[in-house]
C-alpha cells in the first residue's frame, strides 16, 4: 500500500513554504512539524522579517509546534525543513526531544553536523537527502538573484 504521507509529500509541504519565504526576501528555508501525519506548525525563516537572527524556520516551527501541543517536548512529531539545521536549531530540537528530523539539503558551510554533531537528543533519528535538488536549487536560486 502507497502512503501519501510519506517524507516526499511532507517535504513538498516545506517547500513550499522556502517559496514564500523566497517571495518575502528571506533566505529560502521551509520548516513544518508533523505529528501523526498532520502538520500542526508551518513556517519558514523570519529573521529580515522579525529583525531577529534566532528567527529561523525551524525555531519558528518548534515554538509553534509547542505551542499546540501545549508543552514544551516533541516526542512523538516529526521536523521536515528544507535544508540541514545550524548548530542554534539542533540545539533548540535536541531540548525539544523531538522523534525525529528530515532535512533536504546539506549545509556544508553552517549544518550542524560539521560543528555540534552530537547536538541531538540522542533518540532523535535523521534522515537527509529528501528532495535534494530541489531544496539546494532554491537557495542557490536565491543567492544568484542577490549578487
Amino acid at each position: 500500500m502507497i502512503d501519501p504521507f510519506d517524507d516526499v509529500y511532507f517535504m513538498k509541504r516545506a517547500l513550499a513554504e522556502a517559496e514564500q519565504a523566497f517571495a518575502e526576501g528571506e533566505i529560502p528555508v521551509g520548516a513544518l512539524v508533523v505529528c501523526r501525519n498532520q502538520i500542526i506548525s508551518r513556517t519558514h525563516n523570519l529573521t529580515e522579517t522579525l529583525n531577529d537572527v534566532t528567527a529561523h524556520a525551524e525555531m519558528q516551527a518548534i515554538t509553534a509546534a509547542a505551542n499546540h501541543l501545549g508543552g514544551k517536548y516533541l516526542t512523538g512529531c516529526t521536523l521536515y525543513v528544507t535544508l540541514e539545521p545550524c548548530t542554534m536549531c539542533a540545539g533548540a530540537l535536541g531540548w525539544s526531544q523531538i522523534d525525529r528530523i528530515v532535512y533536504g539539503a546539506s549545509d556544508e558551510k553552517r549544518g550542524f553536523l560539521k560543528f555540534a554533531p552530537g547536538a541531538l537528543h540522542p533518540k532523535t533519528l535523521l534522515s537527509g537527502g529528501i528532495l535534494e535538488t530541489e531544496c539546494a536549487l532554491i537557495i542557490k536560486r536565491f543567492f544568484e538573484q542577490r549578487r
